[in-house]
């Protein structure tokens, strides 16, 4: 299989999840799970179909991210410099309204654009790659095209 590529903060967080859900969340359900048995007739039984379709959450989570995990390739950012790839903390404007805006590149299974980590395989990811400081990038978004200015490029 084909490594994932993770920022070494990525890695840790995706692993910090991992240990979570193994140490903390799959007792407590077990937990839940028993209690919900005691309270008889498990066919009109909420609380343990619940129970059950958490832990069938919980168990799928844990096998996902193990396979992340497993396959990861960690890069480490700080050792790498030039035009955007793959970990650059990027600084744009948007030229239209003159908005700015930072996103770091990573990996799907780090991708979070709520907290400015933004998919390499995004559009606009894949409009920055291998672009400069002072570049100017067009990406095609649901609301039409937009453009936007380099800024700054940051490998921390």
């Amino acid at each position: 299989m084909d490594k994932i590529p993770l920022t070494k903060a990525g890695f840790t967080k995706l692993n910090d999840e991992l240990r979570q859900l193994k140490s903390s969340e799959r007792p407590n359900i077990i937990k839940a799970i028993a209690e919900a048995r005691e309270h008889g007739d498990l066919s009109e039984n909420a609380e343990y179909h619940a129970a059950k379709e958490k832990q069938s959450f919980i168990e799928g989570r844990i096998k996902e991210l193990e396979s992340i995990i497993s396959l990861a390739d960690i890069i480490n950012v700080s050792k790498l410099s030039g035009p955007v790839k793959f970990g650059a903390t990027v600084e744009l404007v948007d030229e239209e309204t003159e908005e700015s805006q930072t996103y770091q590149i990573v990996g799907e299974a780090e991708a979070d654009i709520e907290n400015n980590l933004l998919n390499m395989r995004s559009p606009l990811a894949r409009a920055l790659i291998s672009k400069e400081e002072g570049d100017s990038v067009e990406v095609v978004t649901p609301g039409g095209k937009r453009s936007f200015e380099i800024i700054k490029i940051n490998y921390m």
